[in-house]
């Protein structure tokens, strides 16, 4: 007699805020899982959230959603992170940094009671520095810490790309590297659609990376969050990783050696599957990149090494 017992797959979402809350609906609607657990330390916020979702189920159905703690996390294949302070208008991810990593190291230690196996998958900013804070509290193995990293910053690239060149963004192909912040890298040398490179002119170049660097700060100043499209961007990750589909994908994982870059964590092509970050790309930067690539690595070290001095 087979004793093996089955588990449904699972996600944890934990911080139900605006990011938390559409990405689980995004889940939901999507049927990426079949149960979503919503933690947060306002509990009835949570329940609330689930309620409200659950009443949605007979017009969607196969997802189970509630509201949990953190035994929840038992058995769970991907845990999200989503809580922390937020971002205010004119605050940059970075001024976030000390009071997001006390309040993650809290939450990872809480995880780490009851998940030793799932994924971690960090959404909090600044996500690069909390991603490398889940690494050392949690002790799991860097392929199964991941950030959101650059993923967002690339769809926001091959959007304005896009838009410039009047051609369907899923047909643009670009990158956005390192930081997921203002010292961000746009890989111009291997922007292309269909291998073709993209001619546009300096001041061009220079208006789309601005608009991609600034938008959150754009909107949230318009109208005090970002959530939408980042909701959309953990979804795809969970689905590379439910599906196991070794998509290649900008997420943010520990580098080592990488174009000269070692010990931190940055948004880059990696491999992306059941395991987590399978494979690291290494993009082959021209000059400008790599050097502009370096002061991203370098400004995120400074702040981490204040972190732990």
């Amino acid at each position: 007699m087979n004793s093996t017992i089955f588990r449904p797959s699972r996600a944890v979402i934990i911080g139900t805020g605006a990011v938390g809350t559409t990405t689980a609906y995004t889940l939901l609607l999507r049927k990426r899982v079949a149960e979503i657990v919503l933690i947060d330390i306002n509990h009835d916020k949570a329940v609330g959230e689930a309620l409200d979702m659950n009443h949605g189920l007979p017009f969607v159905g196969g997802v189970k959603v509630w509201a949990g703690d953190y035994s929840d996390c038992e058995g769970a294949d991907i845990i999200i992170v989503t809580a922390g302070a937020s971002q205010k208008p004119g605050e940059t991810r970075i001024d976030l940094l000390k009071k997001n990593a006390a309040i993650f190291d809290e939450i990872v230690q809480n995880i780490t009671k009851y998940n030793q196996d799932g994924i971690l998958l960090i959404a909090t900013n600044p996500v690069d520095i909390l991603s490398y804070v889940t690494l050392k509290v949690s002790g799991f193995p860097a392929n199964r810490v991941i950030g959101s990293g650059t993923l967002l910053d690339s769809a926001r690239y091959r959007y304005l790309l896009g838009k410039h060149k009047h051609i369907d963004p899923r047909s643009i192909h670009a990158h956005i590297v390192g930081e997921h912040g203002d010292s961000e890298v746009p890989v111009w040398s291997l922007a292309n659609v269909a291998g073709i490179g993209l001619e546009i002119d300096e001041e061009d170049k220079q208006k789309i990376y601005d608009s991609t660097k600034n938008a959150a700060y754009e909107i949230i100043n318009a109208k005090g969050a970002t959530f939408y499209a980042i909701a959309l961007a953990l979804d795809r990750i969970v689905t590379a990783i439910m599906q196991n589909e070794s998509a290649v994908l900008n997420v943010s994982t520990l580098l080592q050696d990488y174009n000269g870059v070692s010990d931190v964590y940055l948004g880059v092509p990696c491999v992306v599957d059941r395991t987590g970050v399978r494979e690291i790309l290494n993009l082959p930067l021209n000059e400008e990149e790599t050097i502009l690539f370096h002061k991203s690595a370098n400004k995120l070290k400074s702040e981490i090494a204040s972190l732990y001095s």
